[in-house]
């Protein structure tokens, strides 16, 4: 047995969901348009938790619910945000386990991401280049990520940042993160978010 919730707010119509298992998720629909009775709850687990922004929730009532990744992701999307799957503070506050970020700078919904990039034309690679890094000694933990004012994402704990492809681009334990969209060395930030006036309002 599973109870899923969906938060409409959290998503970013990665469409996971609905390609994954049409039969549970069926968008368009008079009424309810998730039916977990449709699919096993594994099958169901699964397509949550490749749900990148955290708005499809699961709660198993046969067994044990999501538990924190082994390693911390922060995935950079092709023209868009940034898909972190860690044990998550955001602002000083618990935040689950999976968000995306805004890093185009047009979200409504800072720090998160809203949709903004389409409308927005943002164009950002999600294959940066790869930068020398180290294995690190520990891979997962609390990631803290604090929205400075006006300014990029700062980002504390083990991390491992991803292309969108799942290449290794950089390993970190503190790193600041372009949100305004202007670096000119995406993903990490120049310092231009002050050149352009960028605000997180």
């Amino acid at each position: 047995m599973i109870k899923i919730d969906f938060e409409s707010s959290r998503c970013i119509h990665s469409r996971t969901c609905v390609l994954g298992r049409p039969d549970v998720f069926v968008p368009n629909a008079e009424g309810p348009w998730i039916h977990p009775d449709a699919a096993p709850a594994e099958a169901i687990v699964e397509i949550a938790h490749g749900c990148p922004s955290g708005a499809i929730q699961y709660k198993r009532l046969d067994g044990p619910s999501e538990e924190a990744p082994i390693v911390n992701l922060i995935r950079v999307r092709e023209n868009g945000p940034y898909a972190i799957h860690a044990q998550l503070t955001i602002g000083g506050a618990p935040d689950g386990m999976r968000r995306t970020l805004c890093r185009c700078g047009a979200s409504r919904a800072k720090p998160y991401c809203d949709g903004s990039h389409h409308e927005a034309g943002f164009l950002a690679t999600g294959e940066p280049d790869t930068r020398p890094s180290e294995p690190l000694a520990v891979r997962n933990g609390l990631l803290d990520v604090e929205p400075l004012p006006n300014g990029p994402l700062k980002v504390t704990g083990a991390m491992e940042i991803v292309s969108g492809t799942g290449r290794t681009v950089d390993r970190k334990m503190v790193v600041a993160l372009c949100r305004c969209g202007a670096s000119t060395s995406k993903p990490y930030c120049d310092g231009s978010h002050a050149r352009i006036g960028f605000t997180d309002q």
